[in-house]
């Protein structure tokens, strides 16, 4: 299990070190939802979240929405393809690059925990 766990927490920094929405990991992910995404995020509309998706912390129109779910369907591929390469599940796969994410977060912005509510870097 800890070989698995390395292994996940290695891939999780190669896919952090992507950026927040896996540019080039996530065919799914277009430059458009990128930019609205990132701009949320230094807005505070837009966090991470410990499971390794994105969430919207407060408002948001239907089209940053969808930004955001179109990024989060990508991650959700990248997570399932790791799961299927390290033996581990979708979910611990997310929670690892959560991790990563987390590390990288800017001062001001959005993180909520698993089982929690948004907190401020």
């Amino acid at each position: 299990m800890l070989r698995k766990t390395m292994t996940v927490l290695a891939f999780g920094a190669m896919l952090a070190a992507g950026g927040a929405g896996y540019a080039q990991t996530s065919p799914a992910q277009t430059s458009p939802a990128k930019a609205a995404v990132d701009a949320a995020k230094a807005q505070g509309t837009v966090g991470e979240q410990a499971d390794g998706f994105l969430g919207i912390v407060s408002g948001g129109d239907a089209t940053l929405r969808a930004a955001v779910n179109e990024i989060n369907m990508g991650r959700a591929a990248v997570y399932k393809d790791t799961a299927a390469k390290t033996g581990v599940t979708p979910e611990v796969a997310g929670q690892a690059v959560a991790k990563q994410l987390y590390a990288k977060l800017a001062p001001g912005q959005y993180w909520k925990p698993l089982g929690g509510g948004w907190i401020q870097k």
